[in-house]
């Protein structure tokens, strides 16, 4: 799921991150159902402590699909993967 916040091209990957990782075995919180909290499908927990920069942010040779309009933020999401601050944000792809 691609998403872009007010991070992008200052500490994070200048065209957004990613949220979730089906390949890796990502827990998109259905769990068991309960009465509190019945499995009806239609819920999905989103963890941005687990916002990852896509593959195209460390190589040219990857294209990655960009945030839609609706998955754009326009505030600061500071969890997650992000670029060391010692600027190397500065020389990376779509930084």
């Amino acid at each position: 799921l691609p998403m872009r916040d007010a991070t992008a091209g200052r500490g994070t990957y200048g065209a957004g991150r990613y949220l979730l990782d089906t390949v890796k075995g990502a827990d998109l919180g259905a769990g068991p159902s309960t009465p509190e909290r019945p499995a009806d499908g239609a819920t999905i927990v989103v963890d941005l402590n687990f916002a990852y920069h896509p593959s195209c942010a460390y190589s040219p040779r990857w294209v990655c699909p960009l945030a839609q309009e609706g998955n754009r933020l326009e505030v600061d999401v500071p969890v997650g993967e992000q670029y060391p601050a010692d600027g190397w944000a500065k020389d990376a792809p779509g930084a």
